[in-house]
């Protein structure tokens, strides 16, 4: 779960099958006035817009139910809950949760029509925060992916290095010596400076010179490593 604010509005996101689904309840605190989700749902340009999504992303949708309720939208009388619209079409655009984080939710391709509803400028700053929120969430998953990356190259050459390079009856200080020159070797090659030069330029940033290479680097330095690994042989 994540909060994205909006407008001094407090939004919460959910992941429910992979997809990004956006508090409906929490967006309508933005609006001024009486209104509410089931005032937007019974309008026919909401109910055709969600219709043609259902079609390009849910093969299990009931267009018979659906083509019912939607014949029924501009009567005074007609009005339907999310819950009760999900239960008949089989909808997977809206959810209806219960519990300490309950409410109405849509995917954010809905929950971002949605929002026009409360204004035009709501609408801009609320996907201006949701892309703002998936670049964060990509740098970490990106940074998690390439430190992992150097974790893995960094173990398969020192297993290397012990079963090839270091006597059994040298010290645990006099080892750590030998597994920094073997590194630096490859540092130097791939970066051009060793372990302690990066550290010594840098010493603002937390972690090594490989926690702030590129995929493609540490790609390069895992095949490097592989190569070296072969010349221990």
């Amino acid at each position: 779960m994540a909060k994205i604010t909006v407008q001094n509005t407090e939004i919460t996101l959910v992941r429910i099958n992979d997809e990004d689904y956006l508090c409906l309840t929490d967006m309508l605190k933005a609006k001024d006035g009486d209104f509410f989700i089931t005032d937007w749902l019974r309008n026919r340009n909401t109910l055709e817009y969600i219709g043609i999504w259902e079609k390009v992303y849910n093969p299990n949708f009931n267009y018979g139910e659906f083509a019912t309720i939607k014949s029924q939208s501009g009567l005074n009388s007609f009005k339907i809950s999310v819950k009760e619209f999900v239960a008949k079409t089989n909808a997977i655009s809206l959810q209806a949760k219960a519990g300490r984080y309950g409410g109405t939710y849509a995917h954010k391709d809905i929950a971002f029509e949605f929002a026009m509803w409360i204004s035009p400028e709501f609408k801009i700053y609320i996907v201006k925060e949701f892309q703002r929120l998936k670049e964060i969430e990509q740098a970490k998953i990106g940074w998690s992916a390439k430190r992992e990356l150097a974790k893995i190259n960094y173990r398969i050459h020192t297993d290397a290095i012990t079963q090839n390079l270091i006597p059994p009856e040298i010290s645990d200080k006099q080892k750590s010596f030998i597994y920094a020159d073997e590194a630096d070797i490859l540092n130097v090659a791939m970066f051009g400076l060793t372990a302690k030069e990066w550290r010594d330029a840098n010493p603002n940033l937390k972690g090594n010179i490989r926690d702030y290479a590129t995929i493609n680097q540490l790609i390069c330095l895992s095949n490097l490593e592989n190569l070296k690994c072969g010349f221990y042989q």
